[in-house]
């Protein structure tokens, strides 16, 4: 197991380049356990060396894990902004996660597998997969679970259940979320029904990449589906709740996306048009608006109007023009920018993101 302070090397092929099950409209789905040693404090409780003294023991663990070369131990204190930039766009970390001395991460060289050592709890274990593979999720994150407990005596007790820093996260200490993308939901304005129906369900929903232009809507149309607490029942209970919910509405989506087609196609058409159009002959593109077109272009393969590329290469798309990744990018490679961009980067950045969306959509058939 090995330290990388810039996360350079964690840029290549990952996880969300491969294809999954009903990835036309499941991007993806996260597994996520709340681990806390026992005999210390949680983290918001540390006196003296208690961080350093449980990082040491957590990294010491996984490096006696089965295939320790597969895994990156990174203190977050060494971390660069932009090792930081991508470690939270690929969902390993929250930005809120302290970057303090006593804190670590440790990542699988392919993603699948990440842990956040003294967040919100002492471990924070989470598996990563494409599509609606949260099955697959659950017995990656079980498999580090269990190897991790050869070597680390957990808090818990029969009443309880694991124990963490969150009461929502006592009990199996493990929830579920997939990525979605509802246009067509979201465009007859169908979503708030349902977020209403499933929260007595224990389902919420939120927004993965901020707010939308439309009443109530998410940018481009991507939403997250989780598990609100992790003492609802067993884990597999909570895995088959979770992914009910998105495998029911991933079946919605496309029964409503097909009625809506044949009633407006003409106008999906031209919104579909329209925004690959202004991004061939943009020089510039922003974050948000490079969501909006993925989002759209998406809808539009799903729809069949739109060939020359899948569902995992614009599910890509969404990491690679993140800000972090860009920077990388341009930290690791040279490029030629216009001499009134090349001194500011924002611009840089958004100059580099209109390249690399028009380099992906260059195969593209209507």
């Amino acid at each position: 197991m090995s330290e990388n302070q810039s996360m350079a090397d964690g840029i290549g092929e990952a996880w969300f380049s491969k294809e999954g099950p009903d990835s036309d409209i499941i991007l993806s789905c996260r597994a996520r356990l709340a681990r806390n040693l026992a005999n210390f404090p949680f983290p918001l409780r540390f006196r003296d060396d208690d961080a350093d003294h449980v990082r040491s023991i957590v990294f010491d663990a996984f490096s006696r894990c089965s295939s320790p070369d597969n895994y990156q131990a990174i203190i977050t204190s060494n971390l660069d902004l932009i090792g930081k930039k991508i470690l939270c766009e690929r969902d390993v970390m929250e930005t809120s996660t302290p970057v303090s001395t006593g804190t670590g991460i440790v990542v699988s060289t392919d993603g699948v597998i990440s842990c956040i050592v003294n967040g919100i709890d002492h471990v924070r274990l989470s598996a990563f997969k494409s599509g609606s593979a949260c099955l697959d999720t659950f017995k990656a994150v079980k498999k580090v679970d269990d190897e991790l407990q050869d070597f680390l005596q957990f808090a818990a007790n029969v009443e309880n259940g694991y124990l963490t820093s969150d009461i929502a996260d006592c009990g199996s200490g493990m929830k579920f979320s997939c990525r979605v993308h509802f246009p067509a939901i979201t465009t007859t304005e169908q979503l708030r029904g349902f977020i209403a129906k499933f929260a007595g369900k224990g389902i919420e929903f939120r927004d993965s990449f901020g707010l939308g232009g439309e009443k109530n809507s998410a940018l481009g149309y991507f939403y997250q589906i989780s598990t609100k607490v992790a003492g609802n029942g067993s884990e597999i209970e909570q895995l088959a709740s979770v992914i009910g919910v998105a495998k029911g509405l991933a079946d919605v989506e496309r029964k409503i996306s097909k009625e809506l087609f044949e009633l407006r196609g003409t106008e999906i058409r031209d919104k579909i048009y329209k925004a690959y159009a202004s991004l061939k002959f943009s020089l510039l593109i922003s974050e948000k608006d490079a969501i909006e077109v993925i989002s759209l272009i998406k809808w539009g393969k799903n729809l069949g109007i739109v060939g020359g590329i899948t569902d995992s290469e614009l599910c890509a798309l969404l990491y690679r023009i993140r800000s972090g990744h860009l920077q990388f990018l341009m930290k690791s490679r040279k490029f030629s920018f216009p001499k009134d961009v090349e001194k500011n980067t924002l611009l840089k950045e958004n100059s580099l993101r209109s390249l690399v969306l028009q380099e992906a959509f260059s195969s593209l058939s209507f």
